[in-house]
């Protein structure tokens, strides 16, 4: 979805299908606004469009927490036991040659989960309390490149995949930091879809006029 602003400056929404410019009506939460050609969605008034998607992702943000803080699958094979943690297969394949590997699976599956919560929060939080963010376009901006590097959720169906495959000659068992981590992937994302960017950017604008 575009938006521009015409000689008048009233916003403008361009069809992400057949590119029909729209004038950006007064929707009540909820609402949802199509294109009056192709009929498209062209946004969601979401409701709450600030508050839920901060609680996701406050909550997502404990969930990794305890993510890293319990095994998340536990092997056992002819009396041997070894308890994998979140990081322990990126920690191996940085040890050994596959260090790029390592360095992707690091990426995919903490820090980038990591930074997507952290600067949602540190986002809505500051407006939640009526202040403005630090730096939020850059917050923002940072936020849509990271997010497309989080892929937790591939990283999840990887180890249902092992769980599956090994279960063949060994007992294997889900780990609590399993659970966490599916809450936390669930968790962030219904915090983006949640997320009301036409009220976001509404209230950073309300924000820093109280300011000014």
């Amino acid at each position: 979805m575009k938006k521009i602003r015409n000689e008048t400056q009233k916003a403008l929404i361009a069809c992400p299908e057949c590119d029909l410019l729209h004038t950006t009506p007064v929707l009540d939460s909820g609402d949802i606004g199509r294109c009056c050609r192709c009929d498209a969605i062209l946004f969601r008034h979401q409701l709450n469009g600030l508050n839920r998607p901060l609680a996701f992702a406050a909550t997502g943000l404990i969930f990794f927490f305890l993510a890293n803080l319990f095994p998340i699958l536990i092997f056992e094979m002819n009396g041997n036991m070894q308890v994998n943690r979140l990081i322990d297969g990126a920690v191996e394949f940085l040890d050994s040659s596959y260090w790029m590997l390592g360095i992707l699976v690091l990426i995919s599956s903490a820090l980038a989960p990591l930074l997507v919560l952290l600067f949602l929060i540190g986002i809505l939080l500051p407006l939640k309390l009526g202040v403005a963010p630090l730096w939020p376009e850059t917050q923002i901006r940072m936020l849509e490149h990271v997010r497309p590097w989080a892929m937790a959720e591939i990283f999840v169906l990887g180890i249902m995949v092992a769980f599956v495959k090994l279960g063949d000659f060994a007992e294997v068992n889900i780990g609590l930091s399993m659970i966490a981590f599916m809450c936390m992937v669930a968790t962030t994302v219904m915090a983006y879809i949640s997320l009301d960017q036409d009220i976001l950017w509404e209230r950073l604008a309300l924000v820093r006029g109280q300011k000014r």
